[in-house]
């Protein structure tokens, strides 16, 4: 997709969309690299650190008999699938499987509770679900409130009564399948995003989404594909940035990825497999990069060409402790389900300024506006707007037309974040809309103050939110996760209010100070501040 250069205003200067009218994702993610020559397409490892490798060869085997298996089973063009999995062979089957199909597929996060996976289905009225053991355990206590929901395919040892089990299914179907002929605006996928407030909304996508992704993917990764790349993420294939950024557009590229399953982020087994398998890119969410640096983890071995990240800001510590750990920069990207992956980071295209998230996206016009779209002057805070149309933006809200009204204004989808742009183009993120604390009459947005906790070498994680206060409308309350080796103390706690009031400023230090073991977090590692307030 870009032609590299060696400077960001060439790069972006001579950037232009080509995107064909007739596009489908297995198709140009699977079946140009499925030529008999088994080249490899994923790595899987298991709980117990065994590998088994798959080409694309297989998937495109595997993936053109689950369609016949959903086709026979009768859905037709439009019908939604579910995919109930974690990182796993079957995910990408299942979701290659619909795309060919002209079916709409539908990641769910195989944590969801019981709520939220009846909300869900529900909502997109899927006809079809593939899961697990432990995935069907929560299933069977709702499915009697799923009308819509005719099919469910178990992967495992044995299928439960009224389901299909998913491989002797697919074995016996027959390898041959056409790939229908879809246009590059076709729906493709729903991806449920999270609010602050009200039921999730499904961002419905087109095949072109994948497109759309790849300026910033290659810009970031430093001009993905190079020989010998192999990518991995921590990040749920569930979610857009482990399943878009990812999987599906490591393999546009032919670029193979590492599959694990585990049950929870350890950061030495993370840098144990990226030296084992040679790994060269990774999307390691902040989080990730916070647990490891309080781990202390070792990385001999490792040999990383790119580390992409996003989902909150690293701060000047984290970006430095990144570089001395792996000798290579950490390049932020900035996006949102609904649009994603606007603005990015390549240290040798600019430098990196620590708490900004980088310049526009080769491809992408981002403004600082107002909620009626009207462009601000640089340096005032404002909403990240992005100019429409470009092939990433979701084609709606599934059945919420109101809410997708909503989201455009002035030309611009309106990601609901608040930044500054300033004159050298670099954008700095402030907070969500619905973040910013209003204390003593000022407007404060809480990632500045979080970076400035960070600081303190007692702090490992911290979240800041505004909690009520009669007087000041809002007081600052800062959540903090401390480095081993320091205990909680009153002490403690104002050493570090005292450190932000130097570090930052008087009326942007937290009055409140709450010691906590964990922070509740999405799965992609932003942290939940709405649940936070809730706690007070």
């Amino acid at each position: 997709m870009l032609t590299e250069a060696s400077d960001y205003e060439t790069l972006y200067r001579n950037f232009r969309w080509d995107i064909p009218d007739r596009f489908n994702i297995a198709t140009a993610c699977c079946d140009r690299h499925a030529d008999g020559t088994n080249r490899l397409a994923l790595i899987y490892v298991d709980e117990d650190g065994a590998a088994t490798r798959t080409s694309f060869d297989e998937v495109a085997d595997f993936s053109r008999r689950f369609a016949n298996v959903l086709k026979q089973d009768g859905l037709v063009r439009g019908d939604r699938v579910a995919v109930f999995l974690s990182q796993s062979l079957e995910l990408p089957i299942v979701h290659l499987a619909a795309f060919r199909a002209g079916f709409v597929s539908i990641p769910l996060f195989t944590l969801f509770g019981e709520d939220a996976l009846e909300f869900r289905l529900a909502n997109s009225g899927a006809k079809a679900i593939v899961t697990d053991e432990a995935g069907y355990e929560k299933l069977a206590k709702i499915r009697d409130r799923l009308p819509d929901l005719k099919n469910i395919y178990v992967v495992g040892a044995s299928a439960p009564a009224g389901t299909k089990s998913f491989w002797p299914s697919l074995k016996a179907a027959s390898p041959d399948f056409t790939t229908i002929d879809t246009a590059a605006d076709d729906p493709a996928v729903i991806i449920y995003t999270s609010g602050t407030t009200g039921n999730p909304k499904g961002a419905l996508h087109a095949h072109r989404v994948v497109l759309g992704h790849l300026p910033n993917i290659e810009m970031c990764h430093d001009f993905l594909p190079k020989p010998g790349d192999l990518m991995w993420t921590p990040a749920d294939w569930a979610w857009i940035g482990g399943l878009i950024n990812a999987l599906f557009a490591a393999w546009y590229h032919a670029v193979p990825i590492v599959g694990h399953r585990a049950r929870k982020f350890e950061p030495q087994a993370a840098m144990q497999m990226m030296a084992d398998y040679g790994i060269h890119n990774v999307f390691l969410p902040p989080t990730a990069l916070k647990l490891m640096r309080q781990a202390g983890v070792k990385h001999e071995g490792v040999r990383l060409r790119s580390i992409f990240t996003g989902g909150e800001s690293l701060g000047g510590e984290l970006l430095d402790w990144v570089r001395a750990t792996f000798g290579i920069d950490a390049h932020e990207v900035f996006g949102q389900t609904e649009c994603n992956l606007v603005i990015g980071s390549n240290s040798k295209l600019f430098p990196i300024r620590p708490g900004s998230m980088g310049k526009a996206t080769p491809g992408f016009d981002v403004r600082i506006v107002n909620d009626k779209g009207e462009e601000l002057p640089r340096g005032q805070r404002g909403i990240i707007g992005v100019r429409q149309p470009v092939p990433c933006t979701m084609l709606e809200y599934w059945r919420n037309p109101e809410a997708t009204a909503k989201k455009y204004a002035g030309g611009f989808l309106l990601t609901g974040d608040l930044g500054i742009q300033d004159e050298d183009d670099y954008f700095w993120y402030v907070s969500r809309e619905d973040d910013v604390i209003t204390t003593a009459g000022y407007r404060v947005g809480p990632s500045e103050i979080e970076h400035t906790l960070m600081k303190h070498p007692a702090v490992a994680m911290s979240a800041v939110v505004g909690i009520p206060d009669p007087i000041r409308t809002e007081s600052i309350k800062a959540w903090v996760v401390l480095r081993p080796g320091f205990a909680p103390s009153d002490a403690l706690a104002r050493e570090i209010q005292d450190f932000v009031k130097v570090q930052l400023a008087a009326h942007e230090y937290p009055r409140f100070v709450q010691f906590t073991d964990t922070l509740p977090m999405t799965a992609t590692g932003k942290v939940l501040r709405r649940e936070l307030r809730t706690l007070g």
